[in-house]
């Protein structure tokens, strides 16, 4: 990496996923915590300089489609955006590390990003999630966030403080979707996202795909871009414990080659992690080597 020192802030909202049949709630909540149990943060040199727990987990739907806790990830999102705008005004040669929770936590980022400028969005993930809420068919926001930041979606979520789109569609990399169902990813095809499948950026190569991303974003003379990463983008041997896994997916030497580029860069602002659930990793078998990963990465 660069060298630059990393600030923690800690987002575990939950509220964009559907429970699972016998869970109290989506077990997301409690990644932070369990990323800390492993060293993350000590091994970081790194401390926590915000957190903000999530509301209550209520399953309450509303909308036409019904969408869950929309209210409540909208004032949510509002509170990340301040905390998160704040650290970046107070110590922005920092680079910001988000835990969350689930994918929603990517509204109040891009929220606090465009407040400051334009940024480029590096999204990493194993779903496009840029559906809109017809195509929904659970209901749970963390399915539609890239979509919702590039104003598509309920309008409650994607107009926070009359700042929609959160990010231009053409300053967004879309990068490691297995999901090929047509149906699926026709919203994205047909927007201005660079939009690079699995199947893609193993055939461009990952440090292609990285520096033509880092070009555009000088090009286009943005202010600066984020992260993010959701971590069913790993093969399904190496991630299991997340809430829709599938076939296949990226190693850890595939996901270093691609980030790594964007990561030693002086325009990165912070880079977020989702989705990773402790209660389907209960001895850490998993979690273990992610976080070695992960602080290989960063250090």
């Amino acid at each position: 990496m660069n060298g630059r020192p990393i600030n923690i802030l800690e987002f575990p909202i939950h509220l964009g996923l559907r429970k699972k049949a016998g869970d109290i709630e989506p077990g997301v909540r409690h990644l932070p915590g369990w990323l800390r149990s492993f060293g993350l943060h000590e091994r970081l040199h790194s401390a926590t300089v915000a957190e903000l727990l999530p509301p209550d987990y209520t399953m309450k739907q509303e909308g036409e489609p019904l969408l869950l806790h929309v209210p409540e990830i909208a004032q949510y999102a509002l509170q990340q955006a301040e905390l998160l705008g704040e650290q970046l005004e107070r110590q922005p040669e920092h680079l910001a590390l988000l835990l969350g929770g689930d994918c929603s936590i990517l509204i109040g980022t891009m929220l606090a990003l465009k407040q400051r400028g334009r940024y480029g969005l590096f999204f990493v993930d194993g779903h496009t999630d840029y559906i809109p809420p017809s195509l929904s068919t659970t209901g749970g926001v963390a399915g539609m966030d890239l979509a919702i930041v590039a104003g598509m979606g309920d309008e409650r979520l994607t107009h926070l403080h009359g700042q929609q789109p959160y990010v231009e569609q053409s300053h967004i990399y879309c990068v490691g979707n297995r999901e090929y169902d047509e149906p699926y990813v026709r919203p994205v095809l047909e927007s201005d996202v660079h939009y690079v499948d699995l199947q893609a950026v193993r055939q461009q190569g990952m440090a292609v795909v990285a520096q033509n991303f880092l070009d555009q974003v000088e090009s286009e003379q943005l202010d600066g871009f984020w992260i993010h990463l959701d971590v069913d983008v790993l093969h399904h041997d190496l991630m299991p414990a997340v809430d829709s896994p599938a076939d296949d997916g990226l190693y850890y030497e595939e996901l270093t080659a691609l980030l790594q580029p964007l990561l030693n860069s002086k325009k990165v602002a912070g880079m977020e992690l989702t989705i990773l659930d402790p209660s389907l990793d209960a001895d850490g078998t998993y979690t273990r080597p992610f976080v070695q990963w992960l602080v290989d990465i960063l250090s």
